[in-house]
């Protein structure tokens, strides 16, 4: 692959940027807003669900992406690596072949 990020850093890549994405709605959501003692009580720990929801939802999609990338990346591979079988395969010399016809004793 020629050209911008490699192939190997690109699931690498996607990973950092969610979990950055990730971290920064934590740090948000998570922080600790002062309204009144009382109103306090109730509401941090909706918020603070409501965070750990969206966060927990956002890793999910990050690992989902990222397993599937690396997955996608590994079928390539394989195709790959059969199609190159299949090309030795119908350049290598059959002796059988040219017995059958005539070619060689």
């Amino acid at each position: 692959m020629s050209g911008g990020v490699g192939g190997r850093s690109k699931p690498f890549l996607l990973l950092l940027v969610v979990a950055t994405i990730s971290s920064q709605f934590a740090s948000v959501l998570g922080g600790d807003p002062s309204p009144t003692k009382d109103a306090k009580k109730d509401d941090s720990h909706s918020k603070s669900n409501t965070g750990r929801e969206v966060l927990f939802i956002c890793l999910g999609v990050g690992v989902a992406v990222a397993l599937s990338i690396f997955l996608f990346k590994l079928w390539q591979k394989k195709k790959r690596e059969e199609q190159h079988a299949r090309l030795l395969k119908l350049f290598e010399e059959d002796d059988e072949l040219e017995v059958e016809l005539g070619l060689r004793d």
